[in-house]
């Protein structure tokens, strides 16, 4: 579970292993699309229609996995040596083209990175791909340690991945990067990578181990100089699935947005199918403080899950550090959109130079097409620190995936400080939780609380709450377990929003999380979005029961 150290080392995520018989699938699949194959170095007809009958050809065939040996040199890298291979800009893709916009470098094989994958320049016009070689003058080594003599000839190594860069710093600027099994990031205009989206996720929260797809080749449309805009093509493989895909990529000023199309064959029964799924980091927060005995208030990718569901209900759902696993489902049918989202962008409430929490990106899904019933799964995995990615969240279909079937969807996903669209009632600001149970007129810090209970404290602002302030501003609070208590609401200033204060009590010694919901209204009218949260009840023995004599 690793993930993010992974990451943080330019090395994303162990992809599986490689297959030494797939350059008979391209041949094949392209040649029954083509009357062509597609070899190395070989410009060969190429478009997305072929790529669907290569991935459609490549799920009735058995998954082979085995990875072709690396040269010792690549296989022993350490992750500080990996780091230190270059892609030579002199010998980028686009790099003939003047006054470019964008332009693309290329991840070397090593280390983790097994499994080849192949790269193809796709002029579009003319419904061409030809395949780039790998050769070691492609990169720069300075003193990663790696003997090149074992790298001469070796040019069925592949590559591990590409990112692509924007003007006008193209030679150190990357915006978008492909690296690792099937997983994918994008920045906006802090150029601070965040959390990862993957193309496909299998078995997450199942009975059996996690499965994680690579993208096994990419075709890239070589854009015009002005462009940019461009489009990739994907091709992915794994145990249970294979899948066609297109990206259509734009790089604006401020966010990065891709245009995404897949089509999925399973080649047996999948138990849980993850559509768009996203992973991220959250250690801990304004709502979660368990982890965060160090100098920085707040260490988080991302604080919330936000969904705008499929009846217009937007919902917030502030993230967790468990202290064991949590999976939670939440059922829906054709969701307009939903995202990880790190909306307080306040280097005060993270006081980190490193990491730049403040300044990382929110990933938005955007439907568009209709993704019928199901869920949106979200996984919280405990960790001690910033180190692992413990949050999944992704799009789960409710009808069961059958072998053989084969499923298509199409999104968008936006890479922005903020999300495209936010609800237009009041928004859920932060989430707030401590020591409750104080009597009228006791203060925290002076006495402990005769009973035990937990205090909460969740921020609203926007919408109309200033002006449905006169008629009154109900909160409506629902939980699972337990009592409700003690309910106040304050405006607060500085803000400009309302605080709504409530206590939690146990009726029970059960230590089963606590689902709470809360939103506002005044008479018949929503007033916010719904706020969602789980708590999770400290044992019997940890709740403190303090009688007056104890206080005095």
């Amino acid at each position: 579970m690793e993930r993010r150290a992974f990451i943080k080392a330019s090395m994303a995520f162990a992809a599986y292993c490689g297959a030494p018989g797939f350059a008979t699938l391209f041949t094949r699949a392209a040649a029954a699309a083509a009357e062509a194959d597609i070899a190395d170095g070989g410009e060969k007809p190429f478009d997305f229609s072929i790529l669907q009958k290569m991935a459609s050809d490549l799920a009735v065939r058995p998954y082979v996995g085995e990875s072709v040996a690396l040269p010792e040199t690549l296989a022993t890298l350490t992750p500080q040596a990996y780091n230190k291979i270059q892609y030579d800009a002199e010998h980028s893709l686009w790099h003939d083209i003047p006054n470019r916009q964008l332009d693309v470098h290329l991840f070397h094989v090593g280390m983790g990175f097994k499994r080849r994958v192949r790269m193809y320049s796709v002029d579009a016009q003319a419904n061409k791909a030809r395949e780039i070689h790998f050769r070691p003058d492609l990169f720069n080594y300075h003193d990663a340690g790696v003997d090149t003599t074992q790298l001469v000839g070796q040019d069925n190594l592949g590559f591990a991945g590409f990112k692509v860069n924007k003007a006008p710093e193209l030679t150190r600027r990357d915006v978008v990067s492909f690296l690792g099994a099937s997983y994918f990031r994008a920045v906006d205009d802090t150029y601070q990578y965040g959390l990862s989206a993957r193309g496909l996720a299998i078995d997450t929260f199942a009975d059996r181990p996690e499965e994680f797809p690579d993208f096994v080749a990419f075709w890239l449309e070589t854009p015009k100089a002005s462009d940019t805009t461009f489009t990739v093509y994907a091709l992915l493989d794994s145990p249970s699935a294979t899948g066609a895909y297109r990206f259509v990529i734009h790089c604006e000023e401020k966010r990065v947005v891709m245009e995404i199309e897949k089509h999925i064959n399973a080649r047996k029964a999948i138990t849980q199918l993850g559509i768009s799924p996203m992973t991220s980091m959250f250690s801990c927060g304004t709502n979660e403080r368990r982890m965060c005995d160090t100098l920085h208030p707040q260490i988080h990718d991302s604080d919330r899950l936000a969904m705008w569901r499929g009846n217009g209900e937007w919902v917030c759902r502030p993230l967790n550090n468990p202290q064991r696993l949590q999976f939670n489902a939440y059922a829906d049918q054709d969701p307009k959109g939903f995202g990880l989202l790190q909306l307080n962008r306040n280097f005060d409430s993270y006081q980190d130079v490193i990491g730049w929490y403040n300044k990382r990106p929110s990933l938005w899904v955007e439907p568009m097409n209709k993704w019928g019933k199901g869920a949106i799964a979200l996984m919280e995995i405990p960790t001690t620190g910033e180190t692992m990615d413990n949050i999944v969240c992704f799009w789960q279909p409710a009808e069961p995936i059958k072998a053989g079937q084969s499923y298509s969807y199409s999104y968008r996903l936006y890479w922005s400080a903020q999300p495209p669209v936010r609800s237009p009632l009041a928004n859920v600001h932060a989430t707030r939780t401590g020591m409750g149970g104080f009597p009228e007129g006791w203060s925290p810090g002076e006495h402990y609380p005769p009973v035990w209970a937990r205090r909460f404290a969740v921020d609203f602002i926007g919408g109309d709450l200033k002006a449905a302030a006169p008629i009154g501003i109900e909160p409506v609070i629902t939980v699972s377990g337990g009592k409700i208590n003690n309910i106040e609401i304050l405006y607060v200033e500085p803000i400009d929003g309302y605080r709504i204060l409530f206590d939690w009590m146990p009726e029970s010694d059960s230590v089963d999380p606590i689902d709470m919901r809360l939103f506002l209204r005044t008479k018949d009218n929503t007033l916010s979005e719904t706020w969602l949260y789980q708590y999770f009840p400290p044992p019997p023995d940890k709740r403190q029961h303090i009688d007056d004599r104890q206080m005095h």
